[in-house]
């Protein structure tokens, strides 16, 4: 019998191998592999790891389903919390979620709920089951702003209520981060991002792509003429930070916004694509989130020496401890406690290098986390042709600007209640990145569920 204090092993692609594909990482459980996973779970009662769910998943109910290998009902109790559990499945940080919360982790490790929510909606997919519709549609119209992760579930608890959403999304396509800024190899897009947004639109949500709002069309022209009774902002946080050194204007400095845009979205990895992307023979990544993970993984896979480049240490790396842990296994080198203070520029105004300073940690800062502090004289080069920068990202300021009443704060972001999502103007709600400043992709869709229920009651409360 299996170790019930050990998790049951996940199948990985072979670094080596997948240093050189865009095929995705981790193969995920069998239906055997996520029956013996599942055993493991003991079904406690008043369970932690659901309040560890910013969607709060009835955890224990759907893994006692896949325990007794009863798929549909697992997935269909997942999807009355959750319109995208293949997505969270894969790049939710279970582990300091519902895994870092789960009692079974207090001797031993923690169930893999995130790798049993994978499987339980990998199987929905592969067996043609979708989420239950609502039975008959209440009369009211919702306009919601944004196809990521906040606009989405906002979308589909709303349709799931009987209402009439409609998405309006900027870009050609539909998903927000989840198509333009996390690869391929940790979510493929076909097969996972494009299937969840079928399902949400088989709940009866229309999405209109190509639609900026505050240009093509703005909020008070959707409440006043448009005939919607209210407006969810879930635009996200797309509009990237640098550090403001010298040589940061030179060619062959990148955002990782743009960088993972274009392969991403715009699939310039693939040769049967157009789209250009700069292919640097060594490449430092600034920064040590999640996303300067994903720029520094892209890097490699398109044939580059990269270098993560964090001004802490390693305990203090904000990216999952699974995506440094794949990046340092696929030949990824960190150099961690060191900053950047300008970029070397050639005549030809192209990046030849990047001058860097030794950080040591002194007091903690007002996050909690120990602030770096240069330690003089120690400066050196570090010999790149391409910088990309990954130092987080704030609200596009368009929404805002041509919104009469929409309060915003000093990092021009939403104002919103936490609880409602209801702004500072009557019924428009806002929530996700939008909100908070760059963030998780769960975060986004605990602020779209919280926000669908603020419409709900708001729009009830006026009949």
């Amino acid at each position: 019998m299996a170790d019930v204090l050990k998790k049951v092993p996940v199948r990985e692609q072979d670094p080596k191998v997948r240093a050189t594909n865009f095929e995705e990482v981790c193969y995920g459980y069998n239906k055997e592999e996520a029956v013996e996973e599942a055993s493991r779970c003991i079904h406690c009662k008043n369970a932690k790891c659901v309040t560890g769910c910013p969607v709060n998943i009835d955890i224990p109910d759907f893994i006692g389903a896949v325990k007794e290998g009863n798929f549909e009902e697992a997935y269909q109790i997942i999807s009355k919390s959750s319109a995208l559990p293949a997505i969270c499945g894969r790049v939710c940080p279970q582990e300091s979620q519902c895994e870092g919360k789960c009692i079974r982790g207090i001797k031993g490790e923690p169930v893999s709920i995130g790798k049993l929510e994978r499987f339980v909606a990998d199987w929905a997919r592969e067996n043609g089951i979708k989420p239950a519709p609502a039975a008959e549609k209440n009369g009211h119209k919702v306009a919601v702003i944004g196809s990521g992760p906040a606009g989405l579930t906002c979308a589909g608890d709303l349709a799931k209520l009987g209402y009439d959403v409609t998405i309006f999304e900027a870009l050609h396509k539909a998903g927000g981060v989840l198509s333009y800024g996390i690869p391929e190899f940790r979510l493929p897009k076909d097969k996972v991002v494009a299937a969840e947004i079928e399902n949400v639109k088989s709940l009866g949500v229309k999405i209109e792509t190509n639609v900026i709002i505050g240009k093509s069309v703005t909020i008070d022209e959707l409440l006043k003429e448009e005939g919607f009774e209210a407006v969810f902002i879930g635009s996200g946080a797309g509009l990237p930070m640098f550090m403001g050194i010298p040589g940061e204007n030179a060619n062959g400095v990148f955002s990782a916004n743009e960088f993972l845009t274009r392969n991403n979205l715009m699939k310039a990895f693939r040769d049967d694509y157009m789209t250009p992307i700069h292919h640097g023979k060594k490449v430092a990544v600034v920064g040590g989130g999640n996303v300067a993970m994903d720029a520094a993984r892209t890097a490699l896979r398109l044939g580059a020496e990269v270098y993560i480049v964090y001004r802490r240490g390693e305990e203090e790396l904000p990216a999952r401890k699974e995506e440094v842990h794949h990046a340092k296994e696929e030949g990824i080198q960190f150099h961690l406690l060191c900053n950047p203070t300008e970029i070397l520029v050639d005549e030809n105004g192209w990046v030849k290098g990047m001058r860097c300073i030794r950080m040591e940690l002194g007091e903690p800062d007002a996050s909690g986390r120990r602030r770096p502090v240069e330690i003089p004289g120690s400066e050196f080069e570090l010999e790149v042709d391409t910088v990309i920068m990954s130092l987080g990202t704030s609200p596009n300021p368009l929404i805002s600007s041509t919104t009469i009443g929409l309060d915003t704060n000093r990092r021009k972001c939403i104002v919103a209640d936490e609880e409602t999502g209801q702004t500072s103007k009557e019924g428009v709600f806002a929530g996700g990145d939008a909100v908070t400043g760059a963030a998780t992709v769960i975060l986004a869709m605990g602020a779209g569920k919280s926000a669908a229920k603020g419409i709900h009651e708001f729009i009830m409360g006026k009949k």
